[in-house]
This record gives structure tokens, sequence and C-alpha cells, in this order.
């Protein structure tokens, strides 16, 4: 049995530990990263090597930005200002939320939005009475699908315009090209939340001594530390969103600025060094960093390309364009739910370049929808960063992101298979 079809066999069981929630979701993660190395998927070394991933810092470091912001009492005043522009309906939160996490998420990182707005969010959730688990997963998916509208938004944006410049093919994407594409996504992922993805979310109650917990400390503080707290999350903002136009690239990266202002908190007295340990989610942690090895093992085995490769084989000999379009969106969107959008984008692209060529079409319908469903990791808490960040803060259980994420993709499978062929013809010029 080869190596890729034994990751293949870890693989499905990781999965089912997932959807039955027989063990913690952390322990099946870092559980898959050990198994992983005993396997000999990945070098013993990387077993652990997702704790220190820069990701999982940002994660940290943001979480105790966000606190700081509770503890203060600035989190509950924004929100009850929010709410008060916005009234407390579920709907129009719902939509506000959206539409600024996927406006930002267009030109900032798609982790780094996520991780900003979360502790707005929740302060907005605390005013209107709303489970924080009504808002937090359309906030994660807004932010994911905000990251398609322009080539730096997200990963496999970058990754597709590559492919187009290895395969020598001179018109590639330009910068505002994959809005065409976005934008109409953004749209119909909003309204898929707003009118059938909400009937699905959970309806999870905050911990009641926590409430009780943050309001007390919210009473305590001054306003001079609400202040503060304000100021160093917008720095923190202001870094990481125009950081490389300011002469900062290469110095203070997105990680960097969101430990920074974790450790300015406590020392300016924001939030005290016990609450700062406390206000970090080690479940996100811990999952995050338990599959970062498993989506390394998928790539190293060649589990991941076996997959492909199947699915090539099943079109078989002379498969229309639109044919291997919807098949390479629909693996590219498998692969994304348990390995990284980065890894999918950049193990499928090759694959579509080949594909096009030998069916003498145009590569680059094929490469955006194989971007396009690398970004729809909706359906599962470990496919992107903004989603395993919500996990934690909105009680989700695994079977949450499935319930509401899997509709998410069949209607982006829809709108791209409709949108991309017409912006982007298989055939151009006939």
């Amino acid at each position: 049995m080869s190596q890729a079809v034994r990751c293949l066999i870890l693989l499905v069981v990781i999965a089912l530990l997932f959807v039955t929630e027989l063990i913690p979701l952390a322990v099946t993660a870092m559980g898959g990263a050990i198994a992983c190395g005993i396997l000999g998927f990945i070098p013993v070394k990387a077993v652990f090597s997702g704790l220190s991933n820069s990701t999982v810092v940002l994660f940290a470091g943001m979480f105790v930005v966000g606190a700081a912001m509770f503890y203060t009492g600035l989190a509950q005043k924004v929100g009850n200002t929010v709410v008060k522009l916005s009234g407390t309906s579920e709907k129009s939160l719902m939509f506000g939320i959206m539409l600024v996490g996927a406006l930002l998420s267009s030109v900032l990182s798609n982790t780094g939005t996520a991780a900003c707005l979360l502790p707005v969010v929740l302060g907005i959730c605390a005013a209107a009475k709303i489970p924080a688990s009504r808002q937090l997963m359309p906030l994660a998916f807004a932010c994911g699908l905000g990251g398609i509208i322009t080539m730096v938004g997200t990963p496999p944006n970058i990754i597709a315009n590559g492919a187009l410049q290895a395969a020598g093919i001179k018109e590639t994407f330009g910068f505002f090209e994959y809005a065409w594409i976005g934008i109409p996504l953004t749209i119909a992922g909003i309204l898929y939340m707003l009118f059938i993805g909400r009937l699905l979310l959970p309806k999870a109650e905050l911990d009641a001594d926590q409430e009780i917990e943050q309001e007390v400390e919210a009473n305590e503080a001054s306003v001079k530390k609400q202040w503060i707290s304000g100021i160093i999350l917008l720095v923190v903002v202001f870094v990481m969103a125009f950081g490389n136009k300011i002469g900062l690239k290469g110095i203070v990266t997105l990680e960097m600025a969101a430990i920074v202002g974790a450790m300015v908190c406590v020392l300016t007295g924001c939030l005290t060094e016990k609450q700062a340990y406390a206000s970090i989610d080690w479940v996100t942690i811990f999952l995050f960093a338990g599959m970062m090895p498993v989506s390394t093992a998928m790539d190293k085995t060649g589990a991941g390309k076996l997959i492909a490769g199947w699915a090539v084989s099943i079109m078989g000999g002379s498969p229309s364009p639109l044919t291997v379009t919807a098949v390479l969106f629909i693996i590219s969107c498998g692969l994304t739910q348990f390995m990284s959008n980065t890894a999918s984008a950049a193990l499928l692209c090759p694959i579509g370049v080949a594909i096009s060529k030998q069916l003498g079409a145009s590569p680059k319908a094929v490469l955006m929808a194989i971007a396009v469903a690398a970004s729809c990791a909706f359906a599962s808490p470990v496919g992107t960063p903004p989603n395993t960040l919500v996990l934690g803060p909105g009680g989700y259980k695994f079977m949450d992101y499935v319930k509401a994420g899997v509709g998410l993709c069949v209607v982006s499978f829809v709108v791209s298979l409709i949108i991309i062929p017409i912006v982007w013809p298989f055939f151009p010029g006939k």
C-alpha cells in the first residue's frame, strides 16, 4: 500500500472523528499530526511545526487584543452604538457585519480581518442580546468570500496568476479582474446567509459566568483604558493594512503587529497578565496547529494528487471544458475543507493548465474555478483560519459548519459555473 493511500485512509478517519466528535476536535487534530509522523508521512520534527506557524501566533495575539476591548468595556460601547444605528434585528446586523467583513478582506488578509472584527462583533452581539453563534460564522464566511475580489485578497488568486505565467500565457489576471466573480459570489453568499444559512446556525448561549465577569470588569474600567484599547486595535489594523506601503515590509509582519499589540494591552493595564492568558482559545490554537502537518502530509505523500488523478480519469478522454471546470471546482472545494487553500490551489492549478492545453481551451476559466473553489472552505472549521478563529468564541461544533457551509459551497459552485464561462470564455475569439 502506497504512502498516498495510507494518508487518504488517515484523512478519512480524521474526518469521521471531526464529524462525530467522539473525542475533542483539538485532540483529533493533534492526534492526526502525530499519526502523520509515526507513519512516516512527514519528518518527526515537523509533527508539532504547526504550533510555531505564524497564523497560530496571530491568533493568540488577536485573542488578547480582542479581550482587552471587553475588559475595558469598549467592545460593549461599540456594540451599543452599532445596535442603535442598525437596530437589534438579526438580519440587519448580519448584513452589516458580512458587508464590512467582505469589503475589508478584499484588500486585507482574510485572517487579519476576521481577527480584528471578532471582538467588535462579540460586542455587537452582547449589546443586541443575540448569541454570538448567530453572527460569527457569517463573519468568517464573508471574510472568505471577500478575499476572492482582488488578487491580494487570498493566496489562491496569486497562485492562479502564477500558473498562467508559468504556462507562458502573456495575458494574466488583472488586480481587480477577480472582482467579476468575487462580487457576484459575495452578494450571493450574503443573500444565502440572510435567508437560508441563518436558519441553520446554532443558538449557543455565552457562558453566564463569563458574561458576569466581563460586565464587572467593564463597569470598573475607566474611559482612559477604553481609549487605549481602541487605539491599540486601530494601530494594529493600520499596520496590518498599510505596513508594506509605509516602508515596514519585511520588518513588521501581521503576527508581530498582533503580539506587540497584545503586549501593550497588558503593559497599559487594559487587562491583567492572567486575563490575557485566559483569553486565548486553546481549542482554536491546537485545532489549527494540528491540521497544518496533516495538510503537509497530503501534499508530500501525493494523496491530494492521487485524488485529482482519479477525477481526471473519471472524466474520460475528451471531456468538455465546462465538465473539466466543474469537476476541478468540486475537487478543489473538497480538498480545501481539510488542507490549506494555498496547498489546494498549488496542487490543482498545474493540472488545470495541462488539461486545458490538451483540449485546446483557454486555461483562464479553469484556473479561476480552482482558485475560487479553494477559497470556499465553508464546510469545516479547519479549512481556513477565519473559520477556525470563530470556533471557540461562537461555541460551534464541527457539524455546525457542515450544516451552514455545504449550502454556501453549492451556491458558490452554481454561481461560478454561470459567471466564469461568460467572463473567461473557453475558446475566445470563436
